[in-house]
């Protein structure tokens, strides 16, 4: 949508002052036309069609084990993340602006395929961007007050998570079999955690008493823990099991034999078959995930129980309480973690739920979730879904393809330019500042495969 003075003051005089900058003052902003939509265009086109065998094979054998609501849970996330990404991106420029052709260059960071424009896809949520023409024709983006508004509320709400942030990241060093991560992996929980934009430069250094970046020898830098914390050594598992309100300065983490609430689909039938097996493993005692595993031998049911409870203590720390399964990968090695994860996540879907969706998978902790909502919202939350209210997203419970559809709902474009409010409903994946690495020991879809055969033999 393009906007009419004097609706745009704002952004015509950032634009003016812009265009002063670069030696271009003569030009003035023309109103940009509007586009003709030819009688019965549909808003949605089929683009970008995948045949995938082998995933669809995937798809069509965990049928039973979706979960519909935390697919359309996936979905909302993946366009707030998309959402914050572009804000994010106007928000780092010098008076909040850039030329659409400026933005073509993250056409990967929303999942966008040629020959579609991102314009198009700004035009879906004209409450948060605006856009304009020089007399040139060079088409500029920017935020809205509404957005800078919501962006301006943002930091603050960033500015008081910090404390909990700080908490789950000293949390996840204590977890790490050497006191400390690398800042390269820290950075793929950046908004998964809520921290800020800047926190490799600034925020990592805000808790000298929690944490401090040392750098080793072949040049990465590190965050260390600094000092052990007894009372964060309690899981978040333990905490509601006891209903424990304040903490201990005298704890110390041990064998644990508390069992992990479970949410399986009301479509798998197979979990009444494997009761037996299901309470033998809730009996099962584990080692805790702030207790040295080190000792343990891979591939015992002592190691694997544990890796369940370091994933189930990293997903209760997420605001959404999900996470790219790419993003766990990362740290087999310093969570003491099996290399094939995804095998976990499916074998016990009862405490996790994958949604394959899109060209990455995610992992959901169920109890996190009812239906298709969050349970517990923390302002950051509730901030994410007042952003989603701007774009007009309704959260509308549509009909879901079923995994034998080759083409998957995140690759159905909006490519409607008309404007007005109609509901935002593309998903897009999370990347950013957290691209996706080649990682060889990551599972392939054979692989997947192979873990959906082993679980219908075992719990």
């Amino acid at each position: 949508m393009v906007v009419q003075v004097p609706k745009g003051e704002v952004l015509m005089g950032r634009l003016r002052s812009r265009l002063q900058f670069n030696g271009n003052a003569h030009n003035v902003f023309a109103k940009m036309p509007e586009r003709n939509v030819l009688p019965g265009e549909s808003p949605f086109r089929r683009v970008c069609v995948r045949l995938m065998t082998t995933s669809k094979r995937v798809q069509d054998r965990s049928k039973e084990k979706r979960v519909r609501e935390l697919e359309v849970a996936t979905e909302k996330w993946k366009i707030v993340s998309k959402l914050m990404f572009l804000m994010e991106t106007l928000k780092s420029e010098r008076d909040m602006i850039m030329t659409v052709r400026s933005l073509e260059q993250y056409r990967r960071q929303i999942n966008l395929p040629k020959p579609h424009k991102i314009s198009d896809f700004i035009r879906k949520s004209p409450k948060l961007f605006e856009l304009y023409k020089d007399q040139r024709g060079v088409l500029w983006c920017g935020l809205t007050e509404e957005a800078e508004g919501l962006l301006e509320e943002h930091d603050r709400l960033l500015e008081e998570n910090g404390s909990k942030a700080a908490e789950h990241v000293t949390r996840c060093l204590m977890m790490s079999v050497d006191k400390k991560l690398p800042l390269d992996k820290i950075v793929h929980f950046r908004r998964d955690f809520g921290l800020p934009l800047d926190f490799r430069i600034n925020w990592v250094h805000k808790f000298p008493e929690l944490f401090r970046v040392v750098k080793l020898e072949d040049g990465e830098e590190y965050l260390e823990l600094v000092s052990w914390n007894p009372a964060w050594a309690i899981t978040e598992l333990e905490k509601k099991s006891f209903g424990l309100t304040e903490e201990s300065d005298d704890h110390k983490p041990g064998l644990l034999s508390l069992a992990f609430p479970m949410k399986f689909p009301p479509s798998y039938k197979k979990m009444y078959r494997y009761r037996g097996k299901i309470e033998h493993f809730q009996k099962r005692s584990y080692l805790s995930p702030y207790a040295d595993g080190s000792g343990l031998e891979a591939g015992s049911k002592e190691f694997d129980k544990r890796a369940i409870a370091v994933m189930h203590e990293v997903l209760s720390f997420t605001l959404e309480k999900r996470l790219v399964t790419d993003h766990l990968t990362h740290f087999r090695r310093e969570f003491v973690m099996p290399q094939k994860l995804m095998r976990i996540f499916l074998k016990h879907c009862g405490i996790f739920y994958v949604s394959e969706r899109g060209k990455r998978f995610s992992v959901f902790l169920t109890e996190g979730y009812d239906g298709t909502e969050l349970i517990e919202k923390c302002p950051l939350v509730l901030w994410k879904e007042k952003l989603l209210r701007f774009t007009g997203y309704r959260g509308r419970k549509r009909d879901i393809p079923t995994y034998n559809d080759t083409l998957e709902m995140e690759e159905r474009e909006l490519l409607d330019s008309g404007s007005g409010d109609e509901s935002l409903s593309v998903g897009f994946e999370n990347y950013g500042d957290d691209l996706v690495t080649d990682d060889d020991d990551e599972m392939d879809i054979d692989e997947v495969n192979d873990a959906y055969e082993e679980d219908n033999n075992e719990v």
